[in-house]
């Protein structure tokens, strides 16, 4: 049962917001990060207009799936089969967590990148070799040659053990955490509401985290908000899809960090399980109004982070002779320290470990969900088989990650199987949302509203023709190998 509602305004806010918290954390990850970071590398405050429209798109699928969530009789799995068969559920379920467990070994990889700069040892160069010590000086004229072998093994020896602990450590972390999260799904219960509170928490030392950061690099405000006036950088729409570089002999794409900004915050996975979320909360259609609330503050601080992510970036990043290139977020972490300190770059990387860990337990948990529900054996976390298929997501991300980590090289074809689902997967989440909320029993008190319905619509158009260009982006090295 509910409690009952707090009285104040601003304790009625506060109350209202949960659910969308926990999609906030899980679309909010390392990726998420890169993605503003490297936006603000390449256009400093320019294209901060795009990101507002993929919050502007979050928040109304969200909306729509809590309203989904609240007013339909089952889940959405569950009238999927009811309506259009248990195969198009099943399907459903099996893609989304197929898409979940493929990439959830980049978030165990986040967390690493949070405490990679803290792990990393000292330069072997440095060391010295202890046995010259005891060794006589020899004569600035004598012929004796010293021993090249020896002088030498002492590094190789630290560079042997350096390279011991580049890989053990990390491969503990990751098993560790995992282990810790196994326990903790099995050691206690009422999951819903611990989570909720742990994701309010991780959520809060991001808002908190990157905020510090942004004060301290002291931003250009005013060229900060020229960025919300839409403006496209010369070129950008050059390959509005993707093309071949006969030259290069890859794959161009000039608009690969704006796509990555918008998929990584308008996320219909995330959206979609807003509506299980709802349910799980026990919200009834007296909450409809808060699911609302819910949904607009709750992926409006989404944004809010990400945008100090990107505003941080641009002041620090841009133009920066000793930035190339960024190819994790802890080169975003490490690029702070030169100019502002250790201690930007250790609050920094303790936002990216919130980040983290909260996409790393929430991923699995919509990978195992969905699956379950899709099946008809249950939508929520307290039950059987939602918990067997999130701690089976866990130790597959687990498994590649420790893969990766010892063999020093990323899963190329799993990540390409999991973009290949993607672009089936994604554009089929949003159509069974939209179906759904244009049933003809989606009426008079049950009606979704129509601007949620309008932008759920445009969200879908936009989500096909991401799947288009990944699908594109895909076949071109096939077509010209």
């Amino acid at each position: 049962m509910n409690d009952q509602p707090p009285t104040s305004f601003f304790k009625r806010i506060l109350a209202s917001l949960g659910p969308a918290i926990i999609t906030a954390s899980v679309v909010l990850g390392p990726g998420s990060i890169l993605s503003a970071s490297k936006i603000g590398h390449t256009y400093a405050y320019q294209m901060t207009w795009v990101l507002v429209i993929a919050v502007i798109m979050m928040i109304a699928m969200t909306a729509l799936s809590a309203r989904l969530g609240i007013q339909l009789k089952g889940t959405i799995c569950d009238e999927l089969a009811e309506r259009a068969g248990r195969p198009v559920a099943a399907a459903t379920g099996i893609i989304l967590f197929l898409i979940a467990a493929c990439f959830q070994f980049s978030n165990n990889l986040g967390i690493l990148a949070a405490v990679e700069p803290f792990l990393e040892p000292p330069q072997a160069e440095a060391v010295e070799n202890p046995a010259a010590d005891d060794k006589p000086q020899a004569d600035a004229g004598s012929t004796e040659d010293a021993d090249p072998l020896a002088a030498a093994k002492p590094v190789e020896d630290v560079k042997k053990k350096e390279s011991m602990a580049s890989t053990t450590i990390p491969i503990l972390i990751i098993i560790f955490m995992n282990a810790f999260i196994i326990l903790a799904l099995y050691g206690f219960k009422h999951l819903y509401g611990i989570i909720e509170k742990l994701m309010k928490l991780l959520v809060g030392i991001m808002m908190v985290a990157f905020a510090i950061n942004l004060f301290q690099v002291k931003p250009d405000w005013l060229a900060a908000l020229t960025g919300f006036i839409p403006s496209i950088p010369p070129g950008t729409f050059d390959t509005i899809l993707p093309k071949w570089n006969p030259e290069t002999e890859k794959v161009q794409d000039l608009m690969t960090p704006l796509v990555a900004l918008y998929a990584t915050t308008f996320s219909v996975a995330g959206a979609f399980y807003q509506s299980y979320l709802v349910r799980q909360k026990g919200w009834t259609r007296d909450n409809l109004k808060q699911g609302l609330i819910d949904s607009t503050l709750g992926i409006s601080m989404l944004g809010l982070i990400t945008m100090m992510v990107l505003i941080t970036a641009a002041k620090v990043l841009y133009h920066n002779p000793d930035v190339v290139e960024l190819k994790s977020v802890a080169d975003v972490s490490k690029s702070l320290e030169p100019a502002f300190g250790t201690s930007a770059m250790v609050i920094f990387s303790l936002g990216i470990f919130a980040g983290a860990f909260s996409s790393f337990l929430v991923n699995a948990m919509i990978g195992g969900s969905i699956l379950a529900d899709g099946f008809g054996l249950g939508g929520y976390i307290d039950q059987k088989w939602p918990k067997l298929f999130t701690v089976f997501a866990l130790i597959t991300g687990m498994a590649v990650a420790i893969y990766t980590k010892a063999m020093g090289q990323k899963p190329m074809a799993l990540i390409i199987f999991a973009q290949s689902l993607t672009v089936l997967g994604i554009p089929m989440l949003a159509i069974a949302m939209l179906w759904l909320a244009t049933r003809a029993d989606m009426k008079g008190e049950n009606s979704i509203p129509a601007w949620m319905k309008i932008l759920g619509f445009i969200g879908l158009i936009s989500s096909i023709f991401l799947a288009l260009r990944t699908a594109v982006s895909l076949l071109l090295p096939y077509t010209h190998g």
